[in-house]
């Protein structure tokens, strides 16, 4: 009986511990977030982004601390600062002393620190921890700071997207261009097309042969002259030929019936 009971008792310990364990982790909903790698130039000074999100409110009890890997070590690094109570301490290493000052708002939930008077031997990890209870279990974010020469600072991504905004601006721009210029030369080609249609027709007329009036025969020509009718209309004028050579008196006659008539005297 003594065994069963010792078996039965670690069988609820075991489940109390797993209940204790999935508790803590729910509790534990903590995210860190920060650059994986930092490019800074040389003999300015860094400031390290670090932001947390959490289930809990902040409080007098969240606690952030920083500590520094140098380049190449494989050691748990050591602490270059701390937060808590809304206070900060700077750690103790000679090497950033004077250098680190708090640079975030915990109620913003921003943890970021600022190192002044960055050198190459600034190279290193840094990792940035938050604890804000009952939220205490979090992955440490570490960023990879590179200290480099001005020359060699990697390109800003604003001119990058500044370039593509211009771009696709551009692109826009000579799409509406060559959608106006297709329907301009399409309205100057209607217009020539109606044109031409227009002038087919005149210019056919003007070189079509011109019709001569019909060939009179002299009499047509004398009952035209008799029926112009008298007043202010000017009608043919004819010429006609007088013969002197009769004897004076005599009867003036008509020879032919013509425009150009020959008139003589009979005696």
């Amino acid at each position: 009986m003594a065994a069963a009971r010792v078996s039965v008792s670690g069988r609820g310990l075991c489940l109390l511990l797993t209940a204790v364990l999935c508790s803590v982790h729910y509790a534990g909903a903590l995210d860190v977030y920060g650059p994986n790698e930092l490019f800074v130039e040389n003999g300015t000074h860094a400031k390290l982004p670090c932001t947390f999100k959490s289930t809990e409110v902040t409080s007098s009890t969240t606690s952030i601390k920083w500590t520094y890997t140098e380049e190449g070590s494989s050691s748990a690094g050591i602490v270059i600062f701390y937060f808590i109570n809304g206070k900060q301490y700077p750690g103790q290493q000679p090497h950033f002393k004077d250098r680190i000052t708090w640079a975030g708002d915990i109620n913003d939930k921003d943890v970021s620190i600022k190192i002044d008077k960055i050198t190459f031997k600034d190279n290193g990890t840094y990792s940035c921890i938050v604890m804000n209870p009952p939220d205490i279990t979090s992955t440490p974010k570490q960023i990879k700071l590179r200290v480099v020469e001005k020359d060699n600072l990697p390109l800003s991504n604003v001119p990058f997207l500044v370039g593509i905004i211009c771009a696709a601006i551009g692109g826009i721009l000579l799409i509406a261009i060559i959608v106006f210029a297709v329907v301009i030369t399409k309205k100057k080609r209607s217009k020539k097309n109606y044109t031409g249609s227009g002038d087919g027709g005149q210019t056919e007329s003007l070189m079509s042969p011109v019709k001569q009036p019909p060939h009179r025969s002299p009499s047509d020509i004398e009952a035209l002259v008799m029926g112009v009718p008298s007043g202010t209309v000017q009608g043919p004028v004819i010429y006609a030929q007088l013969d002197h050579s009769g004897p004076a008196g005599c009867q003036i006659n008509k020879s032919e019936t013509v425009v150009y008539a020959h008139i003589r005297k009979d005696c």
